[in-house]
């Protein structure tokens, strides 16, 4: 079945960028010209989905601003007659099919996503974090989209880590089945390093089956008081068996103040506009250090 349906949690208050994301959501700092929300957007609708929901919290309005038309700021370029910032403008009003919903309390992801029950109905989905920006082609969950399709089982995005990441993330217990795929049979949220299954950890991308909603709602309370999807996922790798996929793109954890400068570097090098001032500035800067 191709998915269709993708969700974004967008509710996170952003605490590790502080003060940046005091009153700007994290998912809107920018990466060179444009907000992190729109590259996981513009990923999504390069994998063939069609319909969006962004879940939000209070004071995250300006994600739904970003998204829709700006008459007043369109007609003003339209009128300098530069056409290309035009059609830049309202492409991106023009995306996907983008709906928005609250998670009025935050408390955590397996929460935010079963706040989407409704807008996914019988069919299985895509959960693209709002934190993790993935550059690069193919689009990394078009790359989970096509293994749900190949295996028929929910499918999680995975990335080899150190183990001074894997304590902070997940630990999977994978097994290679060709190339980029794996088999998960197990997972564990935030383990030590002495119950760890393995460096594997699900980095911002996964694909699941509609049972996940029934499974979170007889999900405990987790880590941090918070309703863990990952413990809910591990439910369903212990139930059905998972798909792990080693993506191909680059991923930046943009709730992260290093992670905000490596994407910013690194995309600003690739721009078409900005990359060879970038590179030069660099290169100079670096004899300074």
């Amino acid at each position: 079945m191709r998915i269709k349906k993708a969700i974004i949690p967008a509710a996170g208050l952003g605490t590790r960028v502080l003060p940046a994301s005091k009153a700007l959501p994290k998912e809107m700092l920018p990466i060179v010209d444009k907000p992190a929300i729109q590259y996981i957007v513009e990923e999504a609708v390069r994998a063939g989905i069609t319909d969006i929901l962004i879940i939000t919290n209070r004071g995250k309005g300006v994600i739904e601003d970003h998204f829709d038309h700006s008459i007043e700021l369109e007609a003003m370029i339209e009128k300098r007659g530069n056409t290309e910032l035009l059609k830049t403008l309202r492409d991106v009003a023009d995306l996907a099919n983008i709906y928005y919903i609250r998670q009025k309390v935050t408390r955590g992801l397996g929460d935010a996503v079963l706040r989407a029950r409704e807008f996914v109905g019988s069919e299985p989905f895509a959960v693209l974090y709002g934190d993790d920006v993935i550059i690069g082609e193919p689009p990394a969950i078009g790359e989970l989209c096509e293994a749900y399709e190949k295996y028929g089982k929910s499918v999680v995005g995975i990335k080899e880590v150190s183990d001074e990441f894997i304590v902070k993330y997940s630990s999977l217990k994978v097994e290679s089945l060709d190339g980029k795929n794996y088999s998960v049979s197990d997972m564990i949220e935030k383990p030590s390093l002495d119950t760890k299954f393995s460096n594997f950890a699900i980095l911002g991308r996964c694909v699941l089956d509609n049972e996940i909603f029934d499974i979170l709602e007889k999900t405990p309370v987790g880590v941090g008081g918070e309703l863990q999807l990952t413990d809910a996922m591990r439910t369903l790798a212990l139930k059905y068996g998972m798909i792990g996929v080693d993506f191909s793109g680059v991923r930046y954890d943009m709730g992260n103040k290093f992670g905000i400068l490596k994407a910013n570097i690194e995309a600003g090098l690739a721009h078409p506009e900005i990359g060879k001032q970038l590179k030069d500035y660099i290169r100079e800067l670096a004899k300074t250090l």
